[in-house]
Order: C-alpha cells, then sequence, then structure tokens
C-alpha cells in the first residue's frame, strides 16, 4: 500500500520559488523573466533549452541553480565527436577473480540536475541519446533499462544555429523541451553591473535554498491546481491556431509548416498551473497562458522558407495567435 504524501501549502510553493529567484539574482544580473520561466519549468517537472550568443550567462545561469538545489549535478560538454554512450553509459569488461564479465558503467546523465553545454555542437546521432531520458526518464542500454534519478532535469545550451559549427536540433527533441528560452542581451547598466560583480576579487557564493523532497512537493502541488473549462478550451483553440489546415491566422496560413503538438497542449496547461501559484492564484487565468505561450511553443511551431525569407520567427506567429484568437468562443 502507498503512504499517502502530506498535504504542501500552496503559499510555501510561492514562498519556494521567490526565495530560487532571489538566490540566483545574487549572480545572475538583471534576466528577471528568464529566471521566473526556468523556476516555473523546474517546478513543472520539464526541461529547458537556452538558446544565446555565446557569452551570456547561459552555463552560469544553470551552474548557479546547481549551486542553489541539494540535487546531484552532472555536466555534459557536447562536441562533435561525442558519443552516445559518452552519455549514457556503456557496458565495459571487468576481470573479477579470474573471470570476466560485462559491468555497466553509468554516464554523466545519471544525476538530478544535467547540463547539457553546447548542445547543438553534437551530432544528430549523439543529441538522440536524450530522447528515451528526457521523455521517459529512463536509459536503455543493451537489452536492460534502468531509471534515472528523481527529480530528472536536463538544462541545455545552444548557440544560434547560424553560428558555424552548429546542428539543429531533430524536432522529436526540441518537442522534449518544456520551454525554450531566449537570452537577451543584456542593457548598459546590466553590463556594467556584471562587471563590477566579476572583475572584483571574489563573486557571490549560492547557498542551497531546496532540496529534491521540497521541489517533488512543490510539483504536486502545481498539478492540484484547478483549470476551468472555458480556460482549457482556449488552450486547445490557440494550440489548433498553430496549425495551417485549422488556423484563420494569416502568418500561421503562410509560414507554418507544423503547428504544436499535444506535448504543447500539456506544456500551455501545466506551465499556466505553475504561474497562477507564483502569482498568488489558486486558478489558472487566461493571462497565464498568455505568458507562458511563447517559451511553450515557439520550438513546437515549425515555418516555411518563406518565414525565414520575411524575417517572420515563430515568436511573431504565436503573438499573432494570440491576438486573434478568441477567449470567448461566442464572441464574433
Amino acid at each position: 500500500m502507498i503512504a499517502e504524501q502530506p498535504r504542501v501549502d500552496p503559499t510555501k510553493v510561492t514562498d519556494l520559488a521567490r526565495t530560487l529567484e532571489s538566490e540566483l539574482a545574487r549572480l545572475i544580473v538583471g534576466q528577471k523573466e528568464l529566471l521566473r520561466n526556468t523556476v516555473i519549468s523546474l517546478i513543472a517537472g520539464g526541461h529547458v533549452l537556452l538558446e544565446g550568443v555565446p557569452g551570456l550567462g547561459k552555463t552560469v545561469l544553470v551552474r548557479s541553480l546547481g549551486q542553489a538545489l541539494t540535487l546531484s549535478f552532472s555536466r555534459i560538454q557536447f562536441t562533435p565527436d561525442l558519443m552516445p554512450a559518452d552519455i549514457v553509459g556503456t557496458n565495459v569488461i571487468r576481470e573479477e577473480n579470474g573471470r570476466r564479465e560485462f559491468q555497466y558503467q553509468a554516464g554523466p546523465v545519471f544525476a538530478n540536475l544535467v547540463l547539457a553545454d553546447e548542445i547543438n555542437r553534437a551530432t544528430p546521432k549523439t543529441q538522440s541519446a536524450l530522447l528515451e531520458a528526457m521523455q521517459e526518464r529512463t536509459v536503455t542500454v543493451g537489452t536492460e533499462t534502468r531509471p534515472l534519478p528523481v527529480p530528472f532535469f536536463v538544462l541545455a545550451t545552444q548557440n544560434p544555429i547560424e553560428l558555424e559549427g552548429t546542428y539543429p536540433l531533430p524536432e522529436a527533441q526540441l518537442d522534449r523541451f518544456f520551454f525554450k528560452l531566449l537570452v537577451p542581451f543584456p542593457s548598459e547598466i546590466e553590463l556594467l553591473e556584471i562587471a563590477r560583480r566579476t572583475t572584483g576579487e571574489s563573486t557571490p557564493t549560492l547557498k542551497s535554498v531546496a532540496d529534491a523532497t521540497s521541489i517533488m512537493a512543490a510539483q504536486r502541488v502545481a498539478r492540484e491546481v484547478p483549470v476551468a473549462e472555458h480556460v482549457l478550451r482556449y488552450a486547445g483553440r490557440l494550440i489548433g491556431a498553430t496549425h495551417p489546415d485549422r488556423s484563420q491566422v494569416e502568418s500561421v496560413k503562410k509560414y507554418v509548416r507544423y503547428g504544436a503538438s499535444p506535448r504543447g497542449m500539456q506544456t500551455l496547461i501545466l506551465a499556466g498551473k505553475v504561474r497562477a501559484l507564483l502569482e498568488g492564484r489558486f486558478n489558472v487565468a487566461f493571462e497565464d497562458l498568455a505568458a507562458v505561450a511563447a517559451p511553450a511553443l515557439r520550438h513546437r511551431i515549425f515555418l516555411q522558407f518563406e518565414a525565414e525569407a520575411d524575417a517572420v520567427s515563430s515568436d511573431r506567429v504565436v503573438f499573432d495567435v494570440l491576438e486573434q484568437t478568441q477567449k470567448d468562443p461566442s464572441q464574433k
């Protein structure tokens, strides 16, 4: 008989998120929206893809998160010569008492928090080694399937694919990321603060503010947040409007090749639940879905070549979908 998990006060989830954001802000300058969306994904139990040009602090953010959480942490540096076995592990021959036998040697993916640094510098074959781990939370080597630690998060960084020496991530792997977050270039004031914090005698040392138990408790509370039927239907209309064969949005019909998957609908709802909690509410509103739509859907909308020629991004498409999708289906 499974023991019933103790109920957690929703306000504790809000407090945990704010404490974690504050701790990360001691090292990360600015980037409030980036920190908030990273924490939302963490409480939702999802993986994050961070995209930005080199030097914007993507790796620093993930390492800082590892310091602020009492979780096992590992880093995988993706390079063109990295092999799948370097990630998931492999069977090696060991000799013991005169006998030779295969013994499994676990890879760095066996950690609670995995930094996949510059993930798009590895070949598609190596990138695909994370597919099972990210979706099923298991690793299969040979004929044996092994569970990954709980909780399990992949936080991947990538440079824009226009840069030399990068490989675009497969659509199936992109869809497994809960959020895709764009790391913006800092403002002039933020640049000055970055220089002050990083060129002195010492840099801030973060303290641990959450452990696996508190993170998993927060995840359970987030899933208990109710969603009204009309809000759920609105989320469904948003997802449907990203598909050119059923959308009335002109930019979707002209520029989109494939729309968001059902996993995008799940992400939209779950992220909306977490955001509602962080805003101090125990119900999901239209504004919650609108706030998380871009990070939840931008990597799940695949554009035609015409979009690149006309400088139309997936974010522009998501904005148009939000603008033109009615919250109330009775509206004309």
